[in-house]
């Protein structure tokens, strides 16, 4: 090569401190990816201007294997042992070509091979070898290999030789199989996009279940014997006391994915069988888990308004729905969309799910009772424009954020509601004043998640005329087509593969904000909101079916039953 990748490094960033530097090449040579990783690891570089930089040195371009698109189908390519063995990490077939990510792209007997085992054409993108080692366990994890090291342990007689006591079960939590079996729980996860894991005592054996597509599916069991050892490593690594099991405990994780961490929320829950443990899967550090309000497939119908009435200067802005119905997703949008440099945007989670540049991110704490109220207070003198409050859970709270939108602060919040007209009663119900209410508001967004059609094997077929009088009371010359998924490989054979949203929209008017002081039910108000378009969820849902994005049942699943008119 005609320049080093020490030389390019001095060339380009002449501030970096030399000393460093020296000490790095000493130790790794002055050009290879070992020397790209220690700069890193070091904190020389950042990751993206370090493989950037590399990238220029080898004359082949980077990939992040855990920020682009991975095809089931090229993993398939590639036997697990070899992909292991040689580090290598196949990515997707484009034109008859298999693009593979490898930590020495320039090895031409390598590509030979890999040509020889998929007989394809190989097209080379190089990747850090910590992150092509993370991603291939993970993509090529699966249920049969969580069974097999769990096999492994059970025949060492290591768990059934020892008495448990709270000393022995650290001590075994510690072991290299009990290790890999939860990593592989995990990763199996990361894998199947689960958004949690449930680690189920029962009677005889321990049952594991992934909420994949917003539905649970059992995967696997194991021995009971294994279950004690198995909440201790995750206690553990939690740093949490593994003696305690008759209360219910709260702990967080993180697992390094590559240069990046996953993070993992915990909760352990004594029962008769055992304690239960939930993982719940949060966002990573990575680009992809973030998306804009304009890749969401939201209605046209709700996106153009809701667009256009959170550049608003002041008020509440509401996104309402259950647990895991994507709301804080759909708030980060929004606030990518309103953020700019002349903006102090500042938030306040529980969890800081993802980490966004630009933003002041502050996360409560219950342990020192650092509570969203005494947040939101702090965070009113540190002059705000736009505020996100994670959850509007109390009294306090709901007021605070209510008078800091009287007073020029513009505020984004979740609620728990049922349905998006609710919110304006449901904050009267926790003690905000009809009169403070009514102004403040500016719009409430209420959504569902559902299961997204299988595009591998999504087919059409004609919906019965009695399906149609059920969803639709206008029914007279609409002959639609509905979608449904065939299931295949990629789905697991279930159909559904990734989520879609359904929406409803409520925009303040003047006789909503009447009816909101005159303490009006949610009935006259819906009524009120229909006359200036208001649609509830299922007309939404109805036009995704329409749309081939989703099916009739996971609108009945996921929407309270309304005439789509």
């Amino acid at each position: 090569m005609a320049i080093t990748f020490a030389d390019l490094l001095r060339q380009k960033h002449p501030m970096m401190a030399e000393k460093d530097l020296v000490r790095l090449v000493k130790k790794h040579g002055d050009n290879n990816i070992e020397l790209v990783e220690a700069v890193i690891v070091a904190g020389l570089l950042t990751h993206t201007v370090a493989c950037r930089i590399w990238s220029e040195c080898i004359g082949i371009a980077y990939i992040d294997p855990f920020n682009t698109v991975i095809m089931p189908d090229a993993i398939g390519l590639i036997p697990a042992e070899i992909a292991r063995k040689a580090q290598v990490l196949p990515l997707y077939v484009l034109e008859g070509v298999l693009t593979v990510a490898l930590p020495d792209p320039l090895d031409a007997a390598m590509r030979k091979r890999l040509e020889g085992i998929t007989g394809l054409p190989i097209s080379p993108m190089f990747a850090l070898p910590t992150e092509i080692h993370d991603a291939i366990e993970v993509h090529y994890s699966s249920d049969k290999d969580i069974e097999a090291i769990v096999k492994e342990l059970e025949d060492t007689g290591e768990v059934v030789a020892l008495k448990l006591s709270a000393a022995e079960l650290e001590k075994l939590s510690e072991s290299k199989s009990l290790i890999r079996i939860v990593d592989s729980l995990i990763y199996f996860a990361l894998r199947e996009r689960a958004s949690d894991v449930h680690i189920e005592p029962q009677e005889n054996d321990t049952r594991v279940r992934y909420r994949i597509d917003g539905r649970l599916r059992e995967m696997l069991r194991y021995p009971k014997i294994l279950h004690r050892p198995i909440i201790c490593r995750i206690k553990v690594m939690c740093e949490l006391n593994i003696t305690q099991s008759r209360f219910p405990q709260d702990g967080r994780f993180s697992l390094q994915l590559g240069t990046r961490k996953g993070d993992f929320r915990v909760s352990f829950l004594p029962t008769v069988d055992g304690e239960k443990c939930v993982v719940r899967v949060l966002a990573s550090t990575a680009k992809k888990d973030f998306m804009t309000l304009d890749k969401m497939l939201i209605s046209q119908s709700i996106l153009v308004p809701f667009k256009r009435v959170i550049q608003a200067s002041n008020g509440i802005i509401f996104v309402t729905g259950p647990t895991g119905s994507g709301k804080t997703t759909t708030l980060y949008a929004a606030l990518a969309e309103v953020n700019s440099t002349d903006m102090n945007v500042s938030t306040i989670e529980d969890p800081v799910e993802l980490k966004l540049t630009g933003l002041t991110q502050s996360q409560v704490n219950a342990h020192i009772d650092l509570k969203f109220g005494l947040l939101l207070r702090a965070l009113l003198r540190q002059d705000p424009d736009v505020i996100l409050v994670g959850e509007i859970r109390d009294g306090e709270t709901a007021k605070i954020a209510s008078e800091a939108a009287l007073t020029g602060h513009l505020v984004f919040a979740t609620m728990h509601t049922n349905n998006a007209p609710q919110a304006f009663t449901r904050l009267v119900e926790i003690g905000v004043e009809p009169h403070v209410v009514a102004p403040s508001v500016l719009a409430v967004l209420g959504q569902r998640l559902a299961a997204r059609i299988c595009e591998r094997c999504k087919e059409s077929y004609i919906p019965s005329s009695e399906m149609l009088t059920q969803y639709f009371d206008e029914t007279e010359g609409l002959s639609p087509s509905f979608y449904m998924g065939k299931g295949c490989d990629v789905c697991r054979r279930t159909g559904y593969k990734g989520r879609i949203a359904f929406h409803e929209l409520v925009v303040a008017t003047e006789e909503i904000r009447d009816l909101v002081s005159r303490g009006g039910t949610v009935e006259a108000i819906t009524t009120a909101a229909k006359r200036t378009g208001y649609r509830p969820l299922r007309h939404d849902g109805l036009k995704k079916v329409l749309l081939g994005l989703t099916t009739t049942e996971e609108v009945e699943a996921n929407t309270p039953f309304e005439w789509a008119t």
